[in-house]
C-alpha cells in the first residue's frame, strides 16, 4: 500500500451547524497516524489546509450560504489531492463537512485524467448529496459534491470539473435520506444507488463487490468518501445530520475489510464528524477504528474485554 498522506480539512462551510472544523484535531487525537503506523504503512501529515481568500460570486439562489469559502476550499483541496497522488501517496482528507469532496475528488480526478486512468467513486452517505447550487433548498453545499462530480449543470461559480465521473462509475451506498428535486434528478442519470432497502434485502457484500469487481476489471482508481452519517446514529452521534437505520458497526467494518481485500482504493474522505456532538470520543474512535480495517487490521487483531 502506497504512503499515507493525511490532509487537514477544517471546513465548517458547508452547512449551518458549527463544529466540524474540529473534526481532523479529533482524528489526531483519536490515534489516526498511530494506528496506520502501528499496521505498518508510512504516515504524513501534512497539517491542516487554510481557506484561500476568494471574491464572493454572484449566486442566483439567495439561499445559498459560504459560497467564496467553500470555493476557496475546493481550489487548494483539488491542488492538495492531486499533489498528494503525484508524489505517489495514499490521500486521506480528514474533514469537515461533505462539500470538502468538491475539491478532494477534483483533485483525484485531475490526476486520473492526466495518468489516463478511469476514477470511480463510492459515496457511503445518508443522503446522495445529488443537489447543484441552484436546487438546494438549505443553501447548504454538503449537498451537492456527487452533482458537481457527475458534471450536472449549476456550478457555474465553480471550475469546471476536471475530468466528470460517468454515472456508472459511482456508487452511492448507505443511502437513507434524498430530496424530492434529487431523487427526480437521479431518475434521469444511471448511478448505482445501493439504498438501506438494498443491504436489507442483499447484504453490504454482494452490491459492493459487483462494483468493485467494475472497478478492478477497468484497472481504475477508487475515491471513497465516508460520511459519519453512513452509520447509525446508535454508534456514530457526532454528526449534524443523523438519519436512523444506518449501517451497524460490522456491516461498516465488513465494508473496510472488504475495501482493503480488493486493494483498489487510492484516495479517502472522513467527513462530517462534529466532536462538539460526541459521546467521549466515541464516533472519532469509531471512524479511526474503520480506517483500520481498511488499512489491514483484522477482527482477531482487535483487543476485547474479559468476560
Amino acid at each position: 500500500m502506497p504512503n499515507t498522506i493525511l490532509i487537514g480539512a477544517p471546513i465548517d462551510a458547508g452547512q449551518r451547524r458549527a463544529g466540524c472544523l474540529m473534526g481532523p484535531a479529533a482524528y489526531r487525537v483519536a490515534g489516526l497516524a498511530q494506528l496506520i503506523a502501528d499496521l505498518g504503512h508510512g504516515v504524513d501529515d501534512w497539517g491542516d489546509l487554510a481557506c484561500p481568500v476568494v471574491a464572493p460570486p454572484p449566486c442566483p439562489n439567495p439561499a445559498v450560504h459560504s459560497l467564496a469559502e467553500v470555493l476557496g476550499w475546493t481550489q487548494i483541496l483539488s491542488d492538495k489531492v492531486d499533489d498528494a497522488l503525484t508524489a505517489g501517496g495514499l490521500p486521506i482528507i480528514m474533514g469537515g463537512d461533505h462539500s470538502l469532496a468538491l475539491g478532494s475528488v477534483a483533485g483525484a480526478a485531475a490526476y486520473a485524467s492526466r495518468t489516463g486512468r478511469p476514477l470511480f467513486l463510492l459515496w457511503l452517505d445518508a443522503h446522495s448529496d445529488f443537489h447543484t447550487p441552484l436546487t438546494t433548498t438549505t443553501g447548504n453545499l454538503h449537498g451537492t459534491p456527487v452533482a458537481y462530480i457527475a458534471g450536472r449543470s449549476g456550478f457555474e461559480a465553480f471550475a469546471p470539473f476536471p475530468a466528470p465521473i460517468p454515472a456508472d462509475r459511482i456508487c452511492l451506498f448507505g443511502i437513507r435520506s434524498v430530496d424530492p428535486a434529487e431523487h427526480a434528478a437521479l431518475l434521469d442519470h444511471d448511478i448505482a444507488i445501493n439504498d438501506m432497502r438494498v443491504l436489507d434485502e442483499l447484504g453490504v457484500v454482494a452490491p459492493l463487490r459487483s462494483f468493485l469487481n467494475q472497478v478492478a476489471a477497468a484497472q481504475g482508481m477508487l475515491h471513497v468518501s465516508l460520511d459519519v452519517d453512513f452509520l447509525d446514529p446508535s454508534i456514530a452521534p457526532a454528526v449534524g445530520t443523523t438519519v436512523p437505520g444506518g449501517t451497524t458497526f460490522r456491516e461498516a467494518h465488513l465494508v473496510m475489510e472488504l475495501l482493503h481485500e480488493s486493494g483498489l482504493v487510492t484516495s479517502l474522505d472522513l467527513v462530517e464528524l462534529n466532536p462538539f456532538l460526541d459521546d467521549r470520543g466515541m464516533t472519532a474512535r469509531l471512524m479511526v477504528d474503520l480506517v483500520g480495517s481498511l488499512m489491514g487490521k483484522k477482527v482477531f487483531d482487535r483487543p476485547t474485554r474479559a468476560k
